[in-house]
Parts: structure tokens; sequence; C-alpha cells
């Protein structure tokens, strides 16, 4: 029996380190990421709100709750994906973020969204 669940949102996330809008001297890491939230259930589901843990190298813990994505509150339908890119910035040149989409599916169940944790990172040089 291969039944979808009525309500399986998957998360990816791509980081990148934004070099030039960074100022290291200043403790200050600037990234960007791309989230790709993909609709993996059976009925349709719109992402209302997101809740993000972010952690910096010194341990360091800010929680950032907010309404929808990008100033969107998308829908998302069975087998669709919504992806948007946003930024955050760090006091470290390491860090990571991790979270949940607050959704609602169309038969209005509320439910939550894990957003798997991902790392923040300045790519190191060798030399």
């Amino acid at each position: 029996m291969n039944e979808r669940l009525p309500h399986a949102i998957g998360v990816d996330v791509q980081a990148r380190y934004l070099e030039s809008e960074s100022a290291p001297e200043q403790d200050r890491y600037v990234f960007a990421y791309t989230v790709r939230v993909h609709n993996r259930g059976a009925v349709g589901a719109r992402l209302l709100g997101r809740h993000w843990i972010i952690t910096d190298a010194r341990g360091q813990v800010r929680e950032v709750d907010g309404e929808g994505v990008v100033g969107e509150q998308p829908l998302i339908e069975p087998g669709e994906a919504f992806e948007y890119t946003s930024g955050a910035v760090l006091e470290t040149d390491l860090g990571t973020m991790r979270g949940s989409y607050r959704m609602q599916a169309e038969d209005g169940t509320p439910f939550e969204a894990p957003i798997p944790a991902f790392t923040l990172t300045v790519p190191r040089t060798l030399h």
C-alpha cells in the first residue's frame, strides 16, 4: 500500500557565504540560503509562518518568528514546491540554523513542518 500522508512537507536548504557583503574585521558574516519547500502530501498546504533557531560559533542563540516567508504565504499543492532565498547575519564565521514552518492544510488542519539543521560557514582556502 503506497498511500500518501495527507500532510507531508519536505524542506531542502542550500546556504552560501556572501563575501562581498561581509566584514570579518567587524564580526559581520552574511549568508544567503535558498529553501525549497516541497508538498509530498495528499492535500494542498499554506505556509503561514516560520520559526528559526540561529546559533553562532560562540553558542549565542537567536530565535526569529514571523508570518509567511519573503512577504508571502504560499499555497503549495500536492507534488508542487515553493522556493525562496533569504539571508542571515552572524557575528562568527560559523553557525547553524534550524526551525519549522507553521502550515495549514486545505482541509483546515494546522501542522508543523520541521526545517532540518543546516550549516552557515565561511569557505576555507588551502594554501
